[in-house]
């Protein structure tokens, strides 16, 4: 049974009701970002019942040791974490001396909370009785600033009910925090100051090992019936912990309310020494400003990123409070404005998979950015594995490969490798795929050829050289095969030849070597110095190209399809429909050996492949395909549902296509995988944006434009997209009756509709 206590709503994310047992999932469907740092939806108040804590800052992290049972060679020496940051947000409340902890009250009710996705703020209100039988009102409202990135306002009122009271708020500044998943229960953070004057605090610290400088800040001013208080705090203070406190005698029915800014500096944009002066600055900025000015600057830049980012859908809250949810998480987590940092599977949301840089980001997020944002913000997604390059060619020449092979890494904070699962840091080496057609997407996408000869051809060279080392020559087969590899389909591991894993390889060597002509002739300048710098040659491409040429595939004659490695069929071929549902997800009810052996598909790979290089394949072959892997795969990947609702759509299977939409779009407000406390799963959010953009609607690039196959489900009146193609913004609406395409600038476009040629000019409504 999944959960269903979100409200429906077209725009906000609501719950309404105090659970304790949906606190720590609520802590993550309730969080919020700024690209810059992020926060689970925690309760500024203390709560001493279930909770996971969490604040986090954006490319700060810890190298925790690896911790395995038996160390192999070539083990990454940590895993990156994505540090618990300070904790900022924290204000105690104290009514006639007793503690508000919605865990001890005598009474919750009218307990309501709102993340408002179109301005871009969390609220939460409630009535408690507390044990002195004191009933108070409480109204908490809080956001992290995209117009001051280094800071987060929270807005926390309280109204006593039926008799006077005295309160006591005490904002605090909190570094003596720890990771749930800390490896050896490690110190992450040293506290080397904490400091204060007047209502402004500030602790400074740096992280062990990567000397990561942080100040954690608070400015603090009471309001009492809307009037500020001149109160001088009473400071309790350690080595790690600073509060103000305020007290204040209020009349029944009176509203206290604490504004409190804070946030974080960081050595990543200041130098160390001056993190404090600029977080003295940043904070007294905002509290000048005030809060309900700069919650109203925050709902414009919310709009601006709407603009060209919204999908409407019409007729369908849920399937529209999905697609909200998920665009709204990705922007919260990564905005574009910074090529050092990426977009980790949980992004501000939570600790799990150590907040790092996976083959998402190429594989599932690019699109996304690159067409409601802008290509430069795609070049900057690229440019961070053009600057890892030199760490991807060292992560290879710790497995053994030479001259200048690349490796990309599962898992990355900083280029190294820092995931520790043999099966995953050794074999899952698909994952150098991805990059090289994140390139040629976004080439074909943008029309900027350029990103090739500057950059992307030298990542290209050390995969390829990477893959003609990694195959194997089998006097067998006279092929090519590729040995001891998993597949996006984790439930499958050390198998051989992959035949996603195989297609690749071929693929990213053929596409390295079309690429190394095409600038030989146009770039003879960055030809030179690439050949220079890579040394490559001639007798080295012959050899890549042999591998090409000459890739085994797996093939089933009887079942007309490439097998997704070998020995598949080796398996017992019972369908997931056929499965008992109590037995579901198989990941927290079987063994790993019953999975090992089992036929389920975490994540269909090979239908990944024909996702990825669609127009290499007839769509009967994709057909055949779908109807042989689909009813194995159990989508216990959240990358999972996306390629198969885009794939469903291209079959015109409408009523799956939208089946494993809502699966993708609801996968954490509806807990599909019963995991959502832990965080959301943010990458995968990208694939239910692609799954209406490239799914329902068609888009694909054909003949160097446009070209849309619209469709849309049953369930719906209608929905729209925008996409920004080559800096000419379109916006596409689609309903039971027709599509129509606007277009905006000064020139006219040549698209594809259905196949047949259509201009649209700018301004003008073109109905299909």
């Amino acid at each position: 049974m999944n959960q269903d206590y979100i409200q429906p709503d077209t725009w906000s994310i609501i719950e309404e009701g105090f659970d304790t047992e949906r606190v720590k999932s609520s802590e993550s469907l309730f969080s919020i970002g700024n690209g810059a740092m992020g926060q689970r939806a925690n309760f500024e108040e203390t709560y001493t019942g279930p909770t996971f804590q969490g604040s986090y800052v954006a490319g700060v992290y810890y190298p925790d040791k690896t911790r395995v049972g038996w160390w192999k060679n070539g083990y990454p020496d940590y895993f990156a974490k994505v540090l618990n940051a300070p904790n900022w947000i924290g204000i105690d409340v104290t009514v006639d001396g007793i503690p508000l902890d919605l865990y001890t009250c005598k009474n919750v009710y009218d307990f309501r909370r709102e993340l408002n996705m179109k301005e871009g703020w969390y609220q939460r209100s409630f009535r408690a009785v507390l044990q002195n039988d004191t009933e108070i009102r409480v109204c908490a409202t809080r956001f992290l600033s995209l117009d001051i990135d280094e800071v987060g306002a929270i807005q926390y009122e309280v109204t006593p009910v039926g008799k006077d009271v005295t309160i006591t708020f005490t904002p605090y500044v909190d570094a003596g925090i720890t990771n749930e998943d800390s490896n050896w229960d490690d110190q992450f953070w040293d506290t080397y100051q904490v400091t204060h004057t007047d209502d402004l605090a500030i602790i400074a610290s740096k992280t062990m090992k990567t000397a990561f400088h942080v100040a954690t800040g608070m400015h603090n001013t009471l309001f009492v019936a809307g009037e500020a208080q001149e109160i001088t705090p009473v400071v309790t203070q350690t080595s790690n912990y600073i509060g103000l406190g305020y007290t204040v005698q209020l009349a029944a029915g009176t509203t206290a309310a604490m504004h409190k800014f804070g946030g974080y500096t960081v050595s990543l944009n200041h130098a160390p020494e001056e993190i404090i002066t600029a977080s003295t600055a940043v904070l007294r900025q905002a509290s000048e400003a005030g809060f309900e000015a700069l919650l109203a600057l925050q709902a414009q830049a919310w709009a601006a990123i709407w603009e060209t980012a919204d999908i409407t859908i019409d007729g369908d809250v849920k399937a529209q409070q999905g697609i909200r949810f998920n665009i709204f998480q990705l922007n919260q987590t990564y905005l574009g404005k910074d090529a050092r940092l990426n977009i980790g599977p949980k992004g501000f949301t939570g600790e799990k998979y150590g907040g790092s840089t996976y083959w998402d980001t190429e594989a599932y997020c690019l699109p996304f950015y690159m067409i409601t944002k802008n290509q430069q913000v795609a070049r900057n997604l690229l440019a961070y594995r053009y600057y890892h390059l030199d760490k991807a060619i060292e992560n290879a020449a710790k497995l053994g490969f030479t001259n200048g092979a690349a490796l990309y890494p599962m898992v990355t904070m900083n280029g190294e490798e820092c995931h520790n699962e043999w099966e995953i840091t050794f074999e899952e080496i698909h994952r150098n795929g991805a990059m090289v057609f994140a390139i040629y997407n976004y080439v074909r996408y943008t029309g900027d050829y350029s990103y090739i000869p500057e950059k992307g051809l030298e990542v290209m060279i050390g995969i390829a050289r990477f893959w003609q080392q990694r195959a194997t020559y089998s006097a067998d087969k006279e092929r090519y095969v590729i040995l001891g590899v998993t597949g996006p389909n984790e439930y499958e591991n050390n198998i051989n030849n992959n035949w996603y894993t195989n297609y690749l390889a071929k693929w990213c060597i053929e596409y390295c070597v079309e690429n190394i002509e095409r600038v030989q002739k146009e770039y003879p300048d960055a030809y030179q110095r690439i050949m220079d710098k890579t040394a490559l040659q001639t007798t080295e491409i012959d050899q890549m190209l042999a591998v090409a040429q000459d890739m085994y595939f797996p093939y089933s004659e009887e079942h007309q399809v490439y097998l997704q490695q070998d020995g598949f069929l080796d398996k017992e071929l019972i369908t997931v429909a056929d499965l008992d549902p109590a037995q579901r997800p198989i990941n927290q009810k079987w063994s790993w050996d019953r999975i090992l052996r089992s036929p389920y598909i975490k994540q269909a790979d090979t239908l990944q492949g024909f996702y990825m290089f669609e127009d290499h394949f007839a769509t009967e072959t994709l057909e055949r395909h779908f109807d042989f892997y689909e009813p194995f795969t159990v989508h216990e990947s959240s990358l999972s549902p996306c390629v198969h609702s885009i794939q469903a759509a291209t079959l015109n299977r409408m009523d799956q296509a939208y089946t494993f939409y809502l699966r993708t779009s609801r996968l954490d407000l509806d807990d599909y995988n019963k995991e959502v406390e832990e965080g959301l799963h943010i990458t995968s959010m990208a694939g239910t944006w692609m799954s209406i953009v490239e799914g329902f609607g068609g888009l694909r690039i054909q003949n160097d434009t446009l070209s849309f196959r619209p469709k849309i489900p049953k369930e719906w009146t209608g929905y729209s997209f925008t996409v920004n193609f080559r800096n000419t913004i379109i916006k596409v609406q689609v309903s039971q009756q027709g599509t129509t395409f606007h277009l905006q600038g000064t020139e006219e476009l040549q698209i594809y509709v259905d196949g047949k040629e259509v201009t649209i000019t700018p301004n003008n409504l073109v109905t299909i």
